[in-house]
């Protein structure tokens, strides 16, 4: 029995001319295009691309099989976007990316919005190539693309900030910071338990490139933690510091679960994005979480 995936497959490799190109446009590896394309080649009997030094060249059969799939391949493609769209206008079932970290202060806003919503969670560039190849409805994301098949608006902006268990003594921190003295600054923060919700600490190195002018940082989180919101959560039980989003940390402070350690000036803001397809289906959806999550980051 024929697989219509094969068919996706060859229609995107035929138009790419690469196996590499077809598996990033499908969000699939290219062994698995590979696959499907010699499945296919077995089920009608004909070889279908020849390789050559960049990619691939179709054979005469496979030009052949184009012309006669493509136009109900693409009738069937219109059938299963339009069936979506009803699907949408029904049950406003959504389908939205976001990066682990900011589901409990950005995504949880939307919950309440929304009937149906499936999240998923991925780094801004995978949440891109989800956008663009439609996989997913709407990402947020913290880096602008320019792309013709996108549209992207600003939503606020949010900030690494350090904060630290309530249990700790930040006079001699906080007098350090009043008086610039950034060698006894670091000196004082390198004596503190670290957490982190990543082993590469780039919330870490980041703040330490703008504040302190360093690419390194000297010290080693104690406690990894891959959720920067759960990693807050037990950071207010415990003891110690961290580089968190202001967004994620501002319940916690305003709690007085965690006080805020510094809020340094010469940290950047970084800017928050709603990214979606152009789709006509949901301009009204796009909408309403823009407005939303603008209030949030507001």
């Amino acid at each position: 029995m024929v697989n219509l995936e094969w068919y996706r497959t060859f229609k995107s490799v035929y138009k790419n001319g690469n196996f590499s190109l077809a598996a990033k446009e499908l969000f699939i590896s290219q062994p698995a295009v590979s696959q499907q394309i010699s499945m296919l080649e077995a089920h009608v009997g004909y070889k279908l691309f020849n390789r050559k030094s960049k990619g691939v060249e179709p054979t005469e059969y496979a030009k052949l099989l184009n012309n006669l799939i493509i136009e109900a391949l693409d009738r069937l493609e219109n059938v299963e976007n339009g069936f979506r769209a009803k699907a949408f206008n029904a049950n406003r079932l959504i389908s939205i990316g976001i990066s682990k970290h900011l589901m409990s202060s950005i995504g949880s806003a939307l919950v309440s919005k929304f009937e149906f919503i499936d999240f998923s969670f991925h780094k801004d560039d995978a949440l891109f190539e989800l956008v663009d190849s439609k996989k997913l409805d709407f990402a947020i994301v913290s880096k602008r693309y320019d792309t013709f098949d996108t549209i992207q608006k600003k939503l606020g902006a949010i900030k690494q900030i350090i904060v630290g268990s309530t249990n700790i003594d930040a006079s001699e921190l906080k007098s350090k910071i009043k008086s610039k003295d950034f060698n006894a600054i670091e000196h004082w923060l390198n004596e503190q338990k670290w957490y982190s919700p990543d082993a590469g600490i780039p919330h870490i190195k980041l703040f330490w490139l703008h504040v302190f002018n360093k690419k390194r940082p000297s010290m080693i989180p104690n406690y990894i933690i891959p959720s920067e919101y759960e990693m807050l959560g037990i950071l207010a039980k415990n003891s110690g510091i961290a580089v968190v989003w202001d967004s994620n940390a501002k319940d916690f402070i305003e709690e007085k679960k965690l006080q805020l350690l510094w809020n340094s000036k010469q940290m950047p803001h970084t800017e928050i994005f709603l990214l979606s397809g152009k789709s006509d289906n949901f301009n009204a959806a796009f909408q309403e979480i823009e407005a939303e999550l603008k209030k949030v980051l507001a």
